[in-house]
């Protein structure tokens, strides 16, 4: 027994249309408090213990707003009516009873505040590192065969919407695969994110998006047309574009593009499942990979690639550093042919996102990035 007095109540015990009279006392319990009803029938005096599991405890409530009256449920021996609502709520605290996360947040504005903070700091924080380490791992199980296919749609959107065919001479364009070969011969496992992954490198060539470059998954690394006469105009030797191809390589080598389908996959599927609706989730693919846009982190990623790619080949990665702050300048002085598609999504994942000085210094530098 408790110190708490105990509190006169109705028994309706479901058998009998008349509600008896009973003293409830609450008790400490293994598992939370119990109940003891004491009827005080004299033709039928006696007392039943219901343990914690065997009653349907109420809800509790702000002290401000306590209910005229209380019923406790008592599954199959009906429930009882307690017309003290204070004293059963002094009763239930002697007894060890403690309200939930979930009645606290009912009846607490700390903690509903408290919770809800918790949860958006947990969302932002899985969001910032828990998706991308998930997104990581998922990726190395990826069929590179996906890849392929999800990376032939997205090219075909981009050539629909921004990119035009290559006038590029013939001989040029031959130059360039060459050599750009010959870079992907000098991938090591060392080199490699993933070292199962074997994407099926290809370079384009495309016009009408101005000087830039871009990596698709699966191996797929378009250049453009403005790029290469960029270069020529400024005088760089071929190091400066194969440096930027090294970069997207670095791209294709991490995944970049993958992962962030699947980070952008698992929270559609999040959100459809939330919603009820998963019906379009799958046929997103291709459309989700135009309208992302690389991370920060998956461009250090890349240009610490492309620096020891480059190293391995003997090649410098001044000439990259000068054609990347040659692109900024020209962006910055150059006006679009469509400001519609440089503001959008698509413009901006495309983006080669050109040097600022302390990258353009590290590229410079040819200092391979710590391991």
């Amino acid at each position: 027994m408790t110190d708490s007095a105990p509190i006169r109540a109705k028994w309706f015990n479901g058998r009998h249309s008349r509600a008896r009279d009973v003293l409830v006392a609450l008790e400490p319990g293994p598992r939370g408090p119990t109940l003891r009803l004491h009827v005080l029938d004299l033709a039928h005096a006696g007392s039943k213990l219901f343990e914690h599991q065997d009653v349907e405890w109420p809800p509790q409530w702000s002290a401000g707003r306590a209910p005229a009256r209380i019923t406790v449920g008592l599954r199959d021996h009906g429930s009882v009516e307690i017309d003290q609502p204070q004293a059963w709520l002094a009763a239930l605290a002697a007894a060890g009873g403690r309200p939930s996360l979930a009645q606290r947040m009912q009846t607490r504005w700390p903690a509903l505040l408290g919770v809800l903070a918790v949860a958006v700091v947990s969302l932002l924080l899985f969001f910032r590192y828990g998706t991308p380490w998930a997104a990581a791992q998922l990726s190395r199980h990826v069929p590179l065969e996906w890849e392929l296919g999800l990376s032939q749609q997205a090219l075909a959107q981009i050539d629909q919407r921004l990119l035009k065919p290559s006038r590029l001479d013939a001989q040029r364009q031959a130059e360039l695969r060459t050599q750009f070969t010959a870079l992907v011969t000098q991938l090591e496992p060392a080199l490699k994110r993933y070292p199962a992954y074997a994407p099926r490198y290809e370079l384009q060539f495309r016009r009408g998006l101005g000087p830039n470059a871009f990596a698709l998954p699966g191996g797929t690394v378009v250049m453009t047309d403005e790029l290469v006469e960029l270069a020529t105009a400024r005088g760089y030797s071929d190091d400066a574009l194969l440096g930027v191809l090294a970069h997207e390589i670095g791209h294709v080598e991490h995944r970049h593009g993958t992962r962030l389908v699947v980070e952008q996959g698992v929270l559609n599927v999040g959100l459809g499942l939330a919603l009820g609706d998963v019906s379009s989730i799958a046929s997103l693919g291709s459309t989700l990979l135009t309208g992302l846009a690389y991370r920060r982190s998956h461009e250090s990623e890349s240009d610490c690639f492309a620096l020891a790619l480059m190293a391995r080949a003997q090649r410098p990665t001044a000439p990259m550093a000068e054609l990347l702050l040659g692109m900024a300048h020209d962006d910055k002085d150059t006006p679009t042919a469509d400001p519609q598609a440089a503001g959008s999504a698509l413009g901006d994942w495309l983006s080669t996102h050109p040097a600022t000085p302390g990258r353009a210094e590290r590229l410079k530098s040819g200092a391979l990035c710590p391991s």
